[in-house]
């Protein structure tokens, strides 16, 4: 399930081969002009199609001219972003703290 509270969008459940089709959908349907925040604390089980959903939701918002920041990624996340060497388009919660600390150094 997604849903949008304000700017932050949340995804719940499963993001899988048998869904994704269906979460991407409902996920472009909420993006419009406003940078919005993904909040993936509550996705329980995921493969490789969780990667090619977030690139699409990113491609969507690009060519709105907005961003899209994604946090609490799963690990499972993690490591197929890093599997598929996405991490400059799908940074990891980590990352962004880094780089905000460093902008404050």
């Amino acid at each position: 399930m997604i849903a949008r509270e304000g700017n932050i969008v949340k995804v719940d459940g499963a993001v899988t081969v048998d869904n994704v089709s269906v979460m991407t959908a409902q996920g472009k349907a909420l993006l419009d002009d406003q940078c919005l925040i993904v909040d993936l604390a509550a996705v329980e089980d995921v493969d490789s199609s969780i990667v090619s959903m977030l690139l699409e939701w990113l491609r969507v918002s690009n060519q709105h001219n907005r961003q899209l920041q994604f946090i609490n990624q799963p690990e499972s996340l993690k490591s197929l972003v890093q599997l598929y060497d996405v991490s400059e388009f799908i940074p990891s919660d980590e990352m962004d703290w880094v780089k905000e600390e460093q902008r404050e150094t």
